[in-house]
């Protein structure tokens, strides 16, 4: 059996199982103001919580890096999606501030997995010239999973009329997408029987830098890597622009709740709108990226473009959302400021298969997830400190943090083309 285009299939089912990997974890910031009714829970302990699945996320991009390296894409994917699904329904059997970090911990180190998966996925499936576009099209599943998440879930909530039933709800979603990934996804795009020769040539002939000619197969092990400052300055990026989206995937309930007094159904009715500007601002960076490799620019002049711009947009809407007088302007801010976060983040992502050839890419990856979500960690210990009378001081460490990013690309990552060994023996694995 041959078709044509099954390399978008393929990141379709990817970013389906992003949704769902939103939906899955933001159920807990939503249903919040009940569980905290319900057991007596406090704004600290939400931050105790979030920060335990921040750990364990951190801990499990790396993990699940190597693991996506060493068990490929297809059976990686299973793994996390399979323990990510029941971590969330178990939540429902949490009772107490101890039951919930336990639980949170086994979801933020499975729900880790989708991020080196999806990037590996990406540097085996497209060319280079469309990785920004798939990566933009992964992301998107975030942003969707934003959207849809705060209407589901204030809808099983009040359907169900019980916070458990709801996790358990949701938690259901992973088991069901493995039936399409399993009848799908048989291998890489060299040997799948289901991709047609045309497409096969046009994928693998495509993994060339547009200036040098060059296909990345440099793939060293995790000192190699560690040791180049284009490595570090992936690194860094992702650890400047992280916690800007986690600012409001972990906070934005609570902002909600605390400044307008909303409860879940206002909640839902508000939450939904800055993840619109997130899915467009995914498909935006991605596109604009393809045009401009189209149009002759060099990988090296698209990447640092695109990113900047999407820093500039970040700057200038965290800035004013200080200034918020309403909801609803509140929201359309952050919308404009989740649309530069993925304007940049998804050429960022792209820049490991940049670097790197397949073997390192999830590992490079992986290292970008865990420094990003260990900044994640000290900004939620952070925002209680600093919101006691508004969240203003959280979206001025926002503007500064997405300034440090696109330095970190600039300075850090010199000319993205494929590196080469120093010497014969540093291409060595370790």
């Amino acid at each position: 059996m041959k078709r044509s285009g099954f390399r978008w299939l393929v990141v379709s089912l990817v970013a389906i199982a992003t949704v769902i990997n939103y939906i899955d974890r933001g159920a807990l910031g939503f249903l919040w103001p009940e569980i905290s009714q319900d057991l007596g829970l406090s704004k600290t302990d939400y931050a105790i919580i979030l920060n335990v699945f921040t750990f364990a996320y951190a801990f499990g991009q790396t993990l699940f890096g190597k693991i996506f390296d060493w068990i490929g894409t297809r059976l990686g994917f299973i793994l996390s999606i399979t323990v990510w699904s029941a971590a969330t329904m178990l939540h429902a059997a949490a009772g107490s501030l101890t039951s919930f970090a336990i639980f949170r911990g086994f979801l933020g180190v499975s729900e880790a997995g989708n991020w080196p998966g999806a990037t590996k996925a990406n540097a085996e499936w497209f060319p280079i010239k469309e990785r920004a576009l798939a990566q933009g099209i992964f992301n998107s599943g975030a942003a969707i999973g934003g959207i849809i998440s705060a209407p589901i879930i204030a809808y099983l909530f009040v359907y169900l009329e019980s916070w458990q039933a709801t996790f358990i709800a949701v938690g259901a979603l992973g088991f069901l997408w493995l039936i399409p990934w399993l009848i799908v996804y048989k291998s890489g795009p060299d040997k799948h029987p289901w991709v047609s020769e045309a497409e096969r040539e046009y994928i693998l002939t495509g993994q060339r830098n547009t200036e040098t000619n060059a296909v990345a197969t440099y793939a060293p092990g995790a000192a190699e890597i560690l040791s180049r400052k284009e490595s570090w300055g992936v690194i860094m990026a992702s650890f400047f622009l992280d916690p800007i989206w986690w600012l409001f995937v972990g906070w934005l309930p609570l902002y909600l709740s605390e400044t307008y007094g909303f409860g879940v159904k206002e909640i839902g009715l508000y939450a939904w709108v800055p993840y619109v500007g997130a899915m467009i601002g995914a498909w935006f960076g991605g596109l604009l990226a393809q045009n401009r490799i189209s149009a002759g620019w060099t990988v090296n002049k698209v990447r640092k473009f695109v990113i900047g711009l999407g820093g500039l947009i970040m700057l200038v809407s965290l800035l004013m959302t200080m200034k918020a007088s309403t909801p609803m302007i509140a929201v359309l801010l952050m919308a404009a400021i989740l649309f530069g976060f993925q304007t940049a983040v998804g050429n960022i992502q792209t820049l490991p298969s940049d670097f790197y050839s397949g073997e390192s890419v999830g590992s490079l990856a992986g290292f970008a997830g865990t420094a990003a979500k260990l900044a994640v960690v000290g900004l939620n210990f952070l925002i209680p400190v600093i919101t006691v009378n508004s969240y203003a001081p959280a979206f001025a460490v926002g503007a500064a943090l997405a300034i440090m990013s696109v330095l970190s690309v600039w300075i850090l990552c010199g000319k993205i083309q494929p590196l080469s060994p120093r010497s014969a023996n540093s291409a060595l694995r370790d």
